[in-house]
């Protein structure tokens, strides 16, 4: 059984990821004078379950679910920024032009930074923070540029301007002497956007790249990031919790929910036939032209679990109407509902 592609061969392929996060527990309390200290005991919170998925040259796949489901962890595990604690298992194979499939867990420091901002590049969640305030934003770039390629300070720079003008920002020789903070929201993330792609990386990793931006300048980066892909032939991971957004811009879309990938499919098998009840019920949830404005919006009941408190089953299984007694033995395995259509739950083929 397999969630892959089996015709093309894939540029990235996640294949089982586990990801852990030790937590100390225990009595906080201090003991009684002359009681012995409690022993203090490690716990786990799984962040990523048995997570799997490819994405082929030149796709662009959605990353969809709601904060704290795991999409930000598994694209900084994908770079190989996770902090030390982290416990990592499973596969994060990439196959770049030239050197063939490389399992990045086992790269050394060396070749996973010279792999990090030239084959694969990301754009972090929030500009303001992702880059240096004392910096210009042009030398910013222009550092991405000599980290990977042997070229003078002049050459940097001029790679910098030509990536800003890629990113469609004006006057972009001035700009580039600018500050962050001389800069707006939009145009700081389309700086993020040009640091990326001044590489020429095979694959981006766009984390919410339309967070806190305003309707008119989301559209807008979003129009960018389409026209990058058919200029440069990007392969695309793009995260959101915005299905709207999602649906302008992936090709297929994974739906992920309390750390595992609950269903995976096309664009149109997951807007249009969903079959987890989580994916369905997100949809039912998004108010649109048709919706009665006289009735209260749909909504999912329950919340979402704490990962300290994680059912052995289905995590979505407390709040699914659909739920039997399979759900909660064990976590579901995916299921192939249709061609290229998972979803784990074994209610779908009943």
């Amino acid at each position: 059984m397999s969630c892959y592609h089996e015709a093309v061969p894939s540029l990235l392929d996640i294949r089982n990821l586990n990801i852990e996060f030790p937590v100390q527990g225990g009595n906080s309390a201090a003991p009684a004078a002359g009681q012995p200290t409690a022993a203090v005991s490690t716990k786990s919170l799984p962040a990523v379950r048995d997570l799997s998925f490819s994405i082929a040259p030149g796709e662009v796949l959605g990353l969809v679910g709601e904060s704290g489901s795991g999409k930000s962890v598994t694209s900084l595990a994908i770079m190989r920024l996770l902090p030390p604690q982290a416990r990592i298992s499973g596969e994060i194979v990439f196959s770049s032009n030239g050197t063939g499939p490389r399992e990045l867990r086992r790269l050394d420091d060396e070749s996973m930074r010279q792999l990090r901002g030239s084959r694969i590049a990301m754009i972090f969640q929030e500009p303001m923070t992702a880059l240096n305030p004392v910096m210009r934003v042009g030398d910013q770039i222009a550092e991405a540029v000599r980290a990977h390629n042997a070229v003078s300070k002049k050459e940097a720079r001029n790679r910098a301007v030509d990536a800003m003008n890629d990113v469609a920002i004006p006057d972009a020789a001035r700009r580039a002497r600018d500050y962050p903070h001389q800069l707006s929201g939009g145009m700081r993330q389309r700086v993020m956007i040009a640091m990326a792609i001044v590489n020429r990386p095979q694959l981006l990793i766009a984390d919410e790249p339309t967070t806190a931006l305003d309707v008119t300048i989301q559209a807008q980066i979003l129009e960018l990031l389409a026209e990058l892909r058919r200029k440069f032939g990007l392969t695309m991971l793009f995260i959101s919790h915005d299905l709207a957004v999602v649906s302008q811009v992936a090709d297929r879309v994974a739906v992920m929910y309390s750390g595992s990938l609950v269903e995976l499919g096309s664009k149109r098998d997951i807007f249009q036939s969903p079959a987890h009840p989580y994916t369905r019920g997100l949809l039912h949830a998004v108010p649109d032209l048709r919706t009665d404005r006289n009735r209260p919006l749909e909504t999912i009941e329950g919340t979402v679990p704490s990962l300290q408190a994680l059912p052995p089953g289905c995590a979505f299984e407390p709040r699914c109407e659909y739920r039997i007694d399979a759900c909660v033995a064990e976590l579901p395995a995916l299921v192939e509902v249709t061609a290229g259509h998972w979803a784990r739950c074994p209610v779908v083929n009943r």
